[in-house]
C-alpha cells in the first residue's frame, strides 16, 4: 500500500511539475513577444500543451498568448479533454 501510495504521489508531482512548466512557457513567451525577442517555437509549445494541458491552458487566457492561433485552440481544449478521458478510465479501473 505504501508503495502504491508513494507512486501516486510521484505521478501527481511530476503532473503538477509539467502543468507549471507549460504555464511558464507560455508566460516567458508572452514577455519575449511583447519585447521582440527570441521566442519559444509553437511547437514546444504544443508540446508542452500535450504533457501540462491545464498549465498551458491558464498561460494561455491568464497572458493571453496564442489564444488566436488555430492550432492552439482546438489542440490544447482537446489535450485537456484527452487527459480528462484517461484519468476517467484510470479511476475507473483502479490504476490510479
Amino acid at each position: 500500500m505504501a508503495e502504491l501510495t508513494s507512486s501516486l504521489s510521484f505521478i501527481v508531482a511530476l503532473y503538477l511539475t509539467l502543468n507549471i512548466l507549460a504555464f511558464t512557457a507560455y508566460g516567458i513567451d508572452k514577455a519575449k513577444a511583447s519585447g521582440g525577442k527570441w521566442r519559444i517555437s509553437e511547437k514546444t509549445l504544443l508540446l508542452l500543451a500535450f504533457f501540462g494541458p491545464f498549465g498551458a491552458y491558464a498561460g494561455m487566457i491568464i497572458c493571453r498568448h496564442k489564444t488566436q492561433k488555430k492550432p492552439f485552440t482546438w489542440a490544447v481544449p482537446l489535450f485537456i479533454v484527452i487527459h480528462l478521458v484517461f484519468t476517467a478510465i484510470f479511476i475507473s479501473q483502479n490504476i490510479l
